[in-house]
């Protein structure tokens, strides 16, 4: 019986530790000066950084980080010292090429 009660506690504390990590929130590119937030970019090569309020999007050092069929385009955002703070790209879809 005690070691039914063991793993319950040992389960609940993995729980609860493991909520803990999911409510943390992603860094915001606002609350940080420019410098900061283009460094996360270049040190992770792809990062997802919260915009102000509820908004979000992936970064990304180049197009190593992105998928085989998207390109890159520049990412400026808002930051803390910079209205407009170029921090590296963001991977969007190519557009498909047609042929007569």
């Amino acid at each position: 019986m005690k070691h039914i009660a063991s793993c319950l506690a040992l389960c609940l504390l993995l729980t609860m530790s493991l909520d803990a990590a999911l409510a943390q929130s992603r860094p915001s590119t606002t609350n940080r000066p420019c410098s900061v937030n283009r460094q996360s970019v270049a040190a992770n090569g792809a990062i997802v950084l919260g915009t102000g309020g509820y908004t979000y999007d992936r970064f990304v050092a180049n197009r190593s980080f992105c998928e085989f069929d998207e390109g890159v385009e520049p990412a400026w955002v808002p930051s803390r010292d910079t209205p407009s703070c170029f921090i590296g790209y963001r991977c969007k879809s190519r557009d498909p090429i047609w042929f007569d």
